[in-house]
């Protein structure tokens, strides 16, 4: 099948009969099942993509002079010389820092020594003063000849002298190790294939211990360690996961004592543990418990515990000790709470520091040695505070980043003795005034009567007056929080008169556990109804005109986007939706699919008839139906392991068939890209330009920017 270069005319995806079978007996109809190929090798199936991207270019064409304005704008706010704030390590200050007009970081550090430290670093690479720099890796030269180009991680080894990488060259999150000799700069001949992205060096420095990937499903499998210069395929096996709907990750404990391997579910945990000296020797830290989640560190002789047990939904720390360190040993640290959640935690000598959630904002407390509890002041209605690299845990000096919807990335330490703050870095962005933006904290209104949280952000000329355009972002699921951060490409909205919203919506964890648990499994329709009822709120409170909103989210947000297209299309004039996971049963009835036996936990298994149900009552594929839908910007990558690339396109040509609306429907696919788009700094700005531009002219906004 053939399919004509650009054309005014969508392309037409043939329908071709196909049943998908539960084991319980239920059949669906699927007839672009055939859009499914696991090699991306069909000349029909790449035909099709490569004609949906003809007729997205010849649809955004006019656009070309907005898209190039935006991405003008957009890059125009990077200081493209930047550097991120060294951190020390033994005996090393380590950083990045980008060249203008480049993609791609360079990783380096230098010797510490007498006068060196974070601040005369940084202004030694703000002044382009590179002496006794030593590059660790040029990723601009590694991405040379790539069309799409990751790190992973990167590890330097306990002596200093050797480098270990992970690299991904076609966006699908299966890495390769590669090492380096950082005395000769000699890349070393050892190379590992589909490997996970974390590295761990053995006390010897001899010894990388990674994480395997099943090559079918690319969950994580085996962990593995690897002496330097011995054939892959005999490495040592340390541990195999045994269970499907586990992922597997690696770590070092914070005194650098053990090797930690976590195994881990949607609903629990095991960790095991082994000194880095042996790191063959693994232990069980705490057996699994189906409902019990777990994570630990090592410091002082101790282990520190975050966990769920005994009805802690909101976790609480616990320590143990060497000898004891199962559940029943565990001993009171810091007390579970109904009102605060409890997300994290850094070791130190003297002090632990705890990142929290209270009342849908962030916050970190200090738990000092004698019991006394300590907040991080903050400024905002709203905003984003997180733990920052503390490569040091005998320091009084605790790093941590803040940022909001008008305040730029920025890393401050305090002294937690002495309350003693400095500014280390705030993230330059030539030409743009804060003084300029208002950020606000909103409460909505959800049907059933639960407040849910919103972040809005505007120009301080923008009226509400409900005639303006708004752009409402959300995610909703995994118990991700999607915290009001700043974005320099959000400002080009902001300066045409629009309002920008984030709805913190159930399915993610901003007011605690039980905000998530009240967005997944059979209580998903949530996510769904609680984005609609924002929108509806944010109308009524004037910040927006009914007919010019715009909703925006991807892959798990994708999945939100294609259900309140199918519920509520005529509340919004335009969706964006990328990389989304719109096929919902189909998916998870496929456990040779990357994700699915680990997801059964949030969404359900289908394979149950009840869940099966309820998965087929909101997935968007199978809900399309003949009705007037917004105007659609979808974007995929062929690559995708995470969202298969055929889930929106087989969304993209039902709904072609049923829309009735007239309005464009554009469909993108990134040939050369996984899920989370091309890589490089500036490539993706090139995107966002063009999906901007889009939202925009759907929207009726004015091209020009105000000064």
């Amino acid at each position: 099948m053939a399919f004509p270069p650009a054309t005014a005319l969508p392309p037409v995806a043939p329908q071709r009969p196909h049943a998908v079978t539960a084991p319980f007996g239920a059949t669906r109809e699927d007839p672009y099942y055939w859009l499914r190929d696991d090699a991306r090798q069909d000349p029909e199936v790449i035909g099709y993509l490569q004609a949906e991207n003809a007729y997205a270019d010849a649809v955004l064409a006019p656009l070309a002079p907005l898209q190039e304005a935006l991405y003008a704008e957009f890059t125009g706010r990077i200081q493209q010389d930047d550097a991120s704030v060294p951190f020390r390590e033994h005996g090393w200050w380590y950083y990045s820092r980008f060249e203008a007009g480049k993609d791609y970081p360079i990783h380096a550090r230098r010797a510490d020594g007498a006068g060196v430290d974070a601040t005369s670093i940084l202004a030694a690479n703000a002044a382009g003063d590179f002496r006794g720099e030593q590059v660790l890796l040029d990723v601009n030269a590694l991405a040379a000849g790539h069309a799409y180009y990751s790190i992973g991680s990167y590890e330097v080894s306990p002596d200093g002298r050797l480098l270990a990488w992970t690299e991904d060259t076609n966006g699908r999150r299966q890495y390769v190790i590669r090492l380096r000799d950082l005395e000769s700069g000699q890349v070393l001949p050892d190379v590992i294939s589909g490997v996970a992205p974390e590295l761990v060096w053995a006390a010897d420095s001899r010894t990388l211990v990674y994480v395997e990937n099943d090559p079918e499903t690319l969950l994580s499998k085996r962990v593995k360690a690897h002496r330097l210069g011995d054939t892959p395929a005999t490495d040592a096996l340390l541990y195999e996961e045994a269970d499907d709907s586990y992922y597997l990750g690696i770590a070092r404990s914070r005194d650098e004592r053990y090797l930690l391997v976590h195994a881990s579910s949607t609903v629990s945990d095991e960790v095991r543990y082994a000194p880095l000296q042996a790191p063959h020797a693994l232990r069980v830290l705490c057996p699994r418990e189906r409902g019990l989640e777990y994570d630990a560190d090592h410091l002082g002789g101790r282990w520190v515990i975050r966990t769920n047990a005994d009805g802690a939904t909101n976790f609480k720390l616990v320590t143990a000790t060497d000898e004891a360190t199962t559940r029943a040993h565990w001993q009171p640290l810091a007390a579970h709470s109904e009102e605060v959640f409890i997300d994290d935690f850094a070791l130190f000598t003297d002090f632990i520091a705890i990142a929290e959630r209270a009342q849908a904002q962030q916050r970190l407390r200090i738990l000092h040695a004698d019991g006394r509890s300590t907040l991080i002041a903050v400024d905002e209605p709203a905003y984003a505070i997180e733990l920052a690299i503390n490569s040091e845990p005998d320091t009084p000096w605790l790093r941590y980043t803040y940022t909001s919807l008008t305040t730029p990335a920025t890393v401050y330490e305090t002294n937690v003795h002495t309350g003693e703050r400095r500014l280390l870095k705030r993230q330059p962005v030539p030409g743009y005034d804060p003084a300029q933006y208002v950020t606000e904290r909103l409460w909505a209104t959800a049907r059933d009567g639960s407040r849910i949280p919103v972040s809005v952000v505007y120009r301080k000329d923008f009226c509400k007056d409900g005639r303006g355009a708004l752009l409402q972002y959300g995610y909703g699921s995994y118990g991700l929080s999607i915290d009001p951060t700043f974005s320099p490409t959000v400002i080009s909205l902001l300066d045409r008169g629009m309002a920008y919203a984030i709805a913190h919506i159930r399915g993610g964890q901003e007011l605690g556990r039980r905000w998530y648990e009240d967005g997944k499994l059979l209580n998903k329709r949530n996510t769904f109804t609680d984005f609609i009822d924002v929108t509806d709120f944010l109308v009524q409170q004037g910040y927006a005109a009914p007919d010019r909103v715009a909703a925006y989210g991807g892959s798990a947000g994708g999945l939100l986007m294609g259900a309140i297209a199918n519920m509520a299309p005529e509340k919004y004039r335009v969706i964006l939706s990328q990389v989304p996971f719109v096929d919902v049963v189909t998916t998870m009835l496929d456990p040779s699919i990357p994700l699915t036996t680990n997801e059964y936990d949030e969404w359900g298994n289908p394979e149950q008839p009840e869940y099966y149900r309820y998965m087929l009552s909101y997935s968007p594929y199978d809900n399309l139906r003949a009705q007037a839908y917004p105007a659609m910007f979808v974007g995929t990558g062929l690559w995708d392991s995470q969202v298969q690339y055929w889930e929106p396109a087989k969304y993209v040509a039902r709904l072609r068939t049923l829309d009735t609306s007239g309005r464009p429907l554009v469909f993108r696919t990134n040939m050369d890209a996984g899920h989370g788009g091309k890589s490089g700094r500036f490539r993706r700005y090139r995107e966002l330009a063009e999906m901007y531009a889009f939202l925009l002219a759907q929207l009726g906004v004015d091209d020009g920017a105000r000064a």
